[in-house]
């Protein structure tokens, strides 16, 4: 089984999706739930294409993290 980290962001009107280790695959919907399901989807194509071009599937490099930043930074920052 293979991991891919994808990055959900919000857009003005909808929101998009991309994954770090697979670049050019990208999708989008008009929630997060569908747009989630539309990068899985964009996902397992572009593996297959990879596959189908006798391209090797990349390992999964990227990872993701928090960071909380405390009450009283917030009023310094702005946030």
């Amino acid at each position: 089984m293979r991991r891919f980290l994808i990055v959900v962001e919000k857009a003005k009107n909808n929101f998009s999706a991309y994954c770090p280790d697979l670049p050019g695959c990208v999708a989008t919907g008009d929630t997060r739930k569908e747009t989630e399901d539309n990068m899985y989807h964009a996902i397992v194509l572009h593996l297959q294409g990879l596959f189908e071009d006798g391209l090797p599937i990349p390992k999964s490099q990227s990872s993701a993290e928090y960071f909380v930043i405390p009450e009283k930074m917030k009023r310094q920052v702005g946030a």
